[in-house]
């Protein structure tokens, strides 16, 4: 299991603006605001086909540099069965996405400050009986539209599209999916099903991550994905 100041060590965005990762973060940001000249994408849910793809770092550091971009950026921790992103960014988790939505806190007070400027994160809060309800609950998708309506862009952190529906629900609330892909990890099989999972609710692939890929100096980084070799 990973330790909680390796995840802080993934934040390579933070720790290593400079670096190649870093620049390639920002190629993915640019691209994806070439995708949207004429709807540019609010809010996204970044997701992966299985555990253990690195979704939530590739997800944190997305939004870092979209920040430091100066877009007013939140992440949103509806990963309400492994929620891991108060960990990556060292915040509280007492309140969150369920103790809003139950009412119990109010959205603006239960919003968390990072030490990066224009990012805001709203981590999950304490871990409901029945995940899938939540997520796909009407109090969610009013959640999700107040946030798009307060920042400039909204990114949702999810589980697995495999292992349970919560990203098939949310990815209909949003503009698309980001999906992180684990090199040498997962089948072309399950590939497959997941994209199929996500296309038979209409849900749409708005790019699509290579992580954990060693990628040699004769290498093209300008690709539309990014590869370095720490675990997430």
């Amino acid at each position: 299991m990973m330790k909680e100041t390796d995840r802080q060590q993934n934040l390579v965005t933070i720790l290593n603006p400079n670096s190649t990762v870093s620049e390639v973060y920002r190629v993915i940001r640019a691209n994806l605001d070439f995708m949207g000249v004429d709807e540019p994408i609010r809010s996204m849910v970044v997701t992966s086909s299985m555990p253990g793809e690195g979704k939530t770092v590739t997800g944190a550091n997305f939004a870092i540099v979209n920040a430091q971009a100066g877009r007013r950026t939140i992440i949103v921790d509806a990963d309400l069965r492994k929620p891991m992103m108060h960990r990556v960014f060292q915040l509280s988790n007492q309140t969150g996405v369920t103790s809003v939505l139950i009412k119990q806190s109010e959205l603006t007070s239960a919003i968390q400050h990072t030490k990066v400027e224009n990012l805001d994160v709203l981590t999950s809060g304490a871990l409901p009986p029945n995940p899938a309800e939540v997520v796909g609950s009407k109090a969610m998708k009013e959640l999700i539209k107040q946030l798009t309506e307060m920042y400039d862009l909204v990114i949702v952190d999810s589980p697995p599209v495999l292992s349970v529906a919560d990203a098939r629900l949310l990815g209909q609330e949003v503009n698309g999916v980001l999906f992180v892909v684990s090199a040498h990890q997962v089948s072309k099989v399950a590939l497959k099903k997941a994209k199929e999972s996500l296309d038979l609710v209409g849900v749409k692939i708005i790019g699509t991550i290579l992580n954990k890929k060693k990628l040699t100096k004769s290498e093209n980084y300008y690709y539309y994905h990014y590869g370095y070799g720490t675990k997430a």
